[in-house]
């Protein structure tokens, strides 16, 4: 996948959109600058975006979903690092310029489905909280942001979860975030891929 010369005419037929909304994101051209954003680098050997998005795909497609949770987790894939491009990386960074925002902010236009959204936004905190846990051992502001992740999801943990194990089990990222969150988070249905 990493040789293939993908261009906008072909992400179309490289992405398959199932949707409607899928398709009218591959005519906005912030959006298409983002899939065609990247160079290979940790976590993401693959490069450009476009081809991150296929490999969450292809995760998705081997899970059994009702077909609102396939929507749902279609739409976070095509949008979730599309606007890495726009993220600020200056120190002290500027978390309202996070990739997850600017995507949020994106979908925004198309939709009010706070789920959605939330999922969208919030498809990193995963990570951010292993790290407090296992990482800076700060138990407390891990649990804190723990709970604002349950209560932000509001019952849409499961969704939330095969999301994360969608977007984790890709390129070279390293498992154990995922693995914390498969023996720690009480309440989700662990599935294989």
């Amino acid at each position: 996948m990493k040789n293939l010369l993908l261009t906008e005419d072909k992400a179309i037929e490289f992405l398959a959109p199932e949707s409607d909304l899928e398709k009218r994101f591959l005519q906005d051209d912030a959006f298409l600058k983002g899939l065609f954003w990247g160079k290979p680098r940790f976590g993401h050997p693959e490069g450009k975006v476009i081809l991150h998005i296929r490999e969450v795909l292809d995760n998705v497609d081997k899970l059994q979903l009702s077909e609102k949770d396939r929507y749902y987790l279609r739409i976070a894939t095509f949008v979730h690092d599309t606007f890495k491009y726009k993220e600020d990386r200056s120190t002290p960074r500027d978390w309202s310029k996070h990739h997850s925002i600017l995507a949020r902010q994106f979908l925004e236009q198309y939709t009010s489905d706070a789920l959605l959204l939330n999922l969208v936004e919030l498809h990193d905190e995963a990570y951010y909280i292993w790290q407090l846990f296992q990482l800076k051992r700060n138990p407390s502001q891990g649990q804190k942001r723990l709970d604002l992740l349950r209560e932000k999801m509001n019952g849409g943990m499961q969704l939330y979860y095969l999301f994360f194990k969608c977007d984790t089990s890709t390129g070279d990222k390293t498992l154990a975030p995922l693995k914390w969150f498969e023996n720690t988070i009480s309440g989700i249905e662990l599935v294989q891929l």
